[in-house]
């Protein structure tokens, strides 16, 4: 009663801070969570007593209509299912009719409900096969049944971070990695399994001797290999007979323990298997290629880029270094090879092999053929590869012999997770949708990565501890995109985006044992939650900038942003402008005169085209949303206009804020005065001597590279025909939270 009283209290401090009433130390906000599972990692044996007061809450909420708490009670109850030792059978069934009852609801309740109800279902026929597939695939373990792969790469841009900041990341995920070993890990895949089967007549101390103590690595790798095929071929049939996976698990556990079966172990409360840290990378982000290369290699480590994989995605080794020699990490450069071949027959070496039937039947045969068209399915089979849609094919290879029937080409599947955590504030989030942009652009044309590699960002909003003196903004308006996040999920709020001030104090708290424990299991544990439980992405528009310079002969520059954009009027370099702008100034008042046109955004999506010639000091365009009801999409400009007051005292000028909505817009200087462009509030990101913007949504580029295929054949076509209008046409960038957008 006690426990339980304890643990009710701490679920009901959780739910009073999502509705805003914050602890009575402000210092607690988003530890709540982590020491509640703490304590259960402590206790296992408690697991079942949290998963019922869980199952109540929610309950109770779906009773009195409070929608903002059924996410975040549905992760910390499977949050807590996956590391729990055992779970009844009639309290897994009552977590799974209220998940199904969630399909009725709009999303994302429907979407989360859904898909842990299907997990719910999986491990109702087989316990523990969340475990077991989590610490697989975050360990990289070798599976046949099961051969997923995930790895988490936190990137951080450390001129934007205290190099203090950046030392206690890279010594924590260092420390988090450095306790776990494959063997220790297939032992706790092993131990878990039988415990989640058997339940409290499983001899715990008894496995853990065998397996980490008297077995051989080969041995401990055999018994893995053996329980892994057992709980998954369990979990594929489908079966609801929980005893037949039970007695096939037994004889493993029997065989393993030699001569102590299950019924005798002396029965004791259950003890937990530790879920071990994900494989954790942290990133300095000091090249623009750098994200890309990463990923590549993540996909085809260099030292087995010639090895086959279980499925057959075979890489040639000439094929990773084309790749890899495309974004500059080979080092060595790429020579076009001439080819000697004439394409005629007679034209072949004359064969060796003794007898005309041997080289008849070894010569290759050239006929007259005519190109095969792919069918449309085919078409958009491949375009979809390359738009970030799991449905693109690998072509296959012609036969090079007479006779020879090609062989069918399987389909490649998503076997790889990266999970991409982005540290900082909005300035590496803008570097992020450069990086995607330039990846998204390098998948258009040769289709590599996207289908091959499942493709996850998040994002920890982390202030650095002093802000710039040259900042006109506060440090809280450099985490717009954060504060969008935390708007749309309370859960994010919650436990993430407390992170921003936290990891600033644990970079600065003086060296000791104390201080090294927090941020070992705090740091790491908050990030491997947000990873492991943040499976809903918010898509944000990446928009496309064109840049006219002063100068005729500057060819104009292309970039994208994802939060803002900033221009300002640029101080005269020369004596003689300053003073012909001085002159003009004192007339017109400050600023220069611009000419903008736009496509003002009305509510029946009727194109409106505006056009307006004023005098500004600078203008700013915002893409993020003040408001969360406002949503993605459009950018809000606010021109900072100047108008002339003429009265009995003179002449004076004030300045008006214009405010407007728009997807589309031209900017110019008639007068060609240059003015400054800062993107993504970040300063080395700015554009002197601009007299000219063009500002639009950012097209997905696999969808321009079919449009101009397109328009070449129908150069008078205006809308999108064909395989075009199958294809994503704008660039999203999805961002993962816990629960997306809560309508």
């Amino acid at each position: 009663a006690e426990l339980e009283s304890d643990l009710v209290r701490r679920v009901r401090a959780l739910l009073r801070e999502l509705d805003g009433h914050n602890p009575s130390c402000q210092s607690d906000r988003g530890m709540l969570r982590w020491t509640l599972h703490k304590k259960i990692q402590q206790n296992p044996s408690s697991s079942c007593v949290l998963v019922r007061i869980l199952v109540k809450e929610l309950e109770r909420a779906e009773r009195g209509d409070l929608r903002h708490y059924i996410i975040p009670l549905l992760h910390t109850l499977m949050y807590t299912w996956i590391q729990a030792p055992c779970i009844p059978d009639e309290l897994c069934a009552r977590v799974y009719d209220f998940c199904k009852k969630l399909l009725t609801l709009p999303k994302p309740f429907c979407t989360i409900g859904q898909d842990y109800a299907s997990k719910l279902q999986v491990e109702r026929t087989a316990p523990g096969t969340l475990y077991q597939r989590m610490v697989i695939s975050e360990q990289s373990l070798r599976s046949a049944p099961f051969p997923y792969q995930e790895k988490i790469f936190i990137f951080a841009d450390p001129e934007l971070l205290p190099e203090a900041i950046c030392k206690v990341l890279v010594t924590d995920t260092e420390a988090a990695q450095a306790s776990q070993s494959p063997r220790g890990c297939m032992s706790f895949v092993v131990t878990h399994a039988l415990q989640a089967a058997l339940g409290d007549t499983c001899d715990i101390h008894g496995l853990r001797a065998q397996l980490q103590q008297a077995l051989a690595p080969e041995d401990v790798e055999h018994w893995f290999q053996q329980v892994v095929a057992a709980v998954e071929g369990a979990a594929s049939e489908g079966s609801s007979d929980r005893g037949q996976h039970r007695a096939r698990l037994e004889r493993i556990y029997r065989s393993l323990l030699g001569s102590l079966p299950a019924g005798n172990a002396p029965q004791e409360e259950l003890k937990g298997t530790p879920l071990p840290n994900p494989n954790i990378s942290f990133h300095l982000w000091t090249e623009d290629e750098q994200l890309w290369k990463e990923l590549v290699v993540f996909l085809r480590p260099l030292s087995q880029s010639c090895e086959p994989d279980s499925v057959g995605q075979e890489l040639e080794p000439r094929e990773m270094q084309d790749i890899l020699a495309g974004c500059g990490c080979c080092g060595q450069s790429r020579f076009s090879v001439l080819s000697t071949d004439s394409g005629i027959e007679r034209d072949l070496p004359a064969q060796e092999e003794p007898g005309a039937a041997a080289a008849e039947r070894s010569r290759l045969h050239r006929k007259g053929g005519i190109k095969k068209k792919l069918s449309p399915l085919d078409n958009v089979a491949l375009l979809q590869a390359g738009s970030a849609v799991p449905a693109g094919k690998p072509p296959g290879k012609l036969p090079r012999r007479s006779g020879a029937t090609p062989e069918p080409v399987a389909p490649l599947q998503r076997l790889h997770t990266a999970r991409v955590v982005l540290l900082g504030d909005d300035r590496v989030l803008g570097r992020l949708a450069q990086a995607f942009h330039s990846l998204r652009k390098r998948e258009a044309r040769r289709v590599f990565l996207t289908a091959r590699l499942n493709l996850q960002f998040y994002h920890i909003p982390v202030l650095p501890g002093q802000p710039h003196p040259s900042d006109p903004a506060g440090p809280e308006k450099l985490c717009e995109v954060a504060g969008y996040l935390g708007r749309a999920d309370p859960w994010y709020e919650s436990n993430i985006n407390t992170l921003c001030h936290i990891i600033p104090k644990l970079a600065t708290m003086p060296s000791s044992p104390s201080r090294a424990l927090v941020t070992n299991l705090f740091l790491s544990d908050v990030i491997a939650y947000y990873a492991r439980m943040g499976t809903q992405p918010v898509c944000f528009q990446v928009h496309s900038v064109k840049v006219l310079f002063r100068d005729p002969a500057q060819d104009p520059a292309e970039d994208v942003f994802l939060t803002e954009l900033l221009a300002q009027v640029q101080d005269s370099p020369s004596h003689r402008e300053l003073s012909t702008t001085k002159r003009k100034s004192s007339l017109d008042g400050p600023g220069i005169d611009l000419t903008v046109t736009y496509r003002k955004v009305v509510l029946s999506e009727r194109h409106k085209e505006l056009a307006l010639a004023l005098r500004s000091t600078g203008l700013l365009m915002k893409a993020i949303p003040a408001e969360e009801a406002e949503g993605l999409g459009c950018l809000t400009v606010t021109i900072t206009e100047i108008i002339r007051i003429n009265n009995l005292a003179g002449r004076s000028f004030s300045a008006v804020a214009n405010r407007f909505k728009t997807r589309n817009i031209k900017i110019r200087s008639p007068e060609q005065r240059p003015f400054t462009v800062q993107l993504d509030k970040d300063s080395r990101r700015t554009y002197r001597d601009v007299v000219g913007l063009e500002v639009s949504p950012c097209l997905e580029p696999s969808y321009c590279l079919q449009k101009t295929r397109t328009m070449k054949f129908s150069p008078h076509e205006t809308e999108d025909v064909g395989l075009v209008k199958y294809l994503p046409k704008s660039l999203l960038l999805p961002i993962n939270t816990f629960a997306g957008v809560i309508q």
